[in-house]
């Protein structure tokens, strides 16, 4: 029986059974070759420790623009290490080298296009170039994948809009149903 969404328990409290395993991969030539401080790697951990508010795990690496390898690391992370969650930043954008979301589609098994739309609907009221983004999120076995954009503040932004559908996926992905009346199937 499917409660209705204000009788709903939190997914937070379905997923305190275990930390949650993240990963987060910086794209990013400059980052890369040491020429440029990754700020965007370390926000992402700091937003999802505040606004995941679980007990979480991390892994970090940093990689160049260069689709093999990004597609390699999501890979790697969500069949090898077995990761719950990988938000990437870097690479959304529509240079040439920006090919984030080409290696993200590659190693997906569902596509989940509104993280992308939602967060370029919400930073577009602020910063219209937004919609040049080219961000989007899914799923790799039990692996929740996100591209983030580039720059610290709008990670945070984006991460925090993004937090209920976060949870809920990682509930579903566990294997739990938020929406059930009765204990997790």
């Amino acid at each position: 029986m499917n409660l209705p969404h204000s009788q709903r328990p939190d997914p937070r409290d379905l997923l305190l059974s275990r930390p949650t395993r993240v990963g987060r991969l910086t794209v990013s030539d400059r980052a890369s070759a040491g020429l440029y401080e990754d700020r965007s790697g370390p926000e992402i951990e700091r937003v999802i420790r505040e606004t995941l508010a679980l007990p979480c795990e991390f892994l970090a690496a940093v990689v160049p623009d260069d689709i093999h390898l990004i597609r390699q690391q999501l890979a790697s992370w969500a069949d090898a290490e077995r990761l719950d969650l990988i938000c990437t930043t870097g690479g959304t954008g529509i240079t040439p080298r920006d090919v984030t979301p080409e290696a993200t589609r590659a190693v997906l098994e569902k596509e989940l296009p509104g993280f992308g739309e939602a967060m370029r609907m919400h930073s577009f009221t602020r910063v219209p170039t937004a919609i040049l983004s080219r961000a989007t999120a899914g799923t790799r076995g039990r692996c929740l994948i996100v591209n983030l954009p580039g720059k610290p503040s709008a990670v945070a932004e984006c991460l925090e809009i993004l937090r209920p559908a976060i949870l809920e996926a990682l509930a579903h992905l566990r294997g739990l149903d938020p929406h059930a009346a009765g204990p997790p199937r």
